[in-house]
């Protein structure tokens, strides 16, 4: 598959564009905002497009032509307000999946946040983060897309183990960043996640067969 990125400047993007510039699967193209971010990537051999998810549902899907799959990981960051988590986290992903049907892009592929199905279970000091995460996917679910939903848990930088633990309910855990990029491709073409939302956290199963358990 030809793998559009979208949050490509993000942590979890920087780590996808490398493992799908590495497979010998799959092909990506970056989507970034500026042109310093597509300079840096350019001189990387990676294919960009310039697009801004607080642009047009067209512009996307100009930067999504010749794809065959869609990742979004964007995120507003924890250093904006509530405003931008509404554009970015909601708002963004609402337009890219919008794009996504329109552009006739089957596949798609949602990095969201664990337990953002879950009400009761929402940190009180992210609630307008996970607010938007939740009605995302539930856009993305009602979507006529064949989507994958990876709900990791509290995010970090260590080094990636290849060991994870995914279901449908996990009620808290961690995970490096380089472990949920590696989830992201291994469901690409695994088609046990078709249709499929899970929370996926550090654990002691190999990724592929988690993949499988859930």
């Amino acid at each position: 598959m030809k793998v559009l990125v979208v949050g490509s400047n993000g942590q979890i993007g920087q780590r996808l564009i490398q493992l799908l510039k590495e497979s010998k699967e799959h092909t990506v193209r970056a989507m970034v905002r500026k042109k310093e971010q597509a300079d840096a990537y350019e001189k990387q051999g990676v294919e960009t497009v310039l697009a801004d998810l607080e642009g047009t549902v067209g512009s996307i899907i100009e930067a999504a032509k010749g794809c065959d799959a869609i990742v979004f990981t964007a995120g507003s960051g924890g250093k904006t307000g509530d405003d931008k988590t509404l554009l970015i986290d909601l708002d963004g992903a609402g337009k890219t999946i919008d794009a996504a049907e329109k552009a006739g892009i089957d596949r798609f592929i949602m990095v969201s946040a664990i337990q953002a199905n879950n009400r009761e279970n929402w940190h009180d000091n992210i609630l307008p983060y996970y607010a938007a995460k939740h009605y995302a996917d539930r856009v993305l679910e009602s979507s006529s897309l064949n989507y994958t939903i990876i709900r990791p848990g509290i995010l970090l930088n260590e080094t990636g183990t290849g060991k994870v633990a995914a279901a449908e309910n996990i009620a808290y855990g961690s995970i490096p960043r380089e472990d949920v990029a590696r989830a992201v491709v291994a469901a690409l073409d695994e088609k046990h996640t078709y249709k499929r939302a899970f929370d996926l956290i550090a654990g002691d199963d190999l990724l592929a067969d988690a993949l499988k358990k859930i």
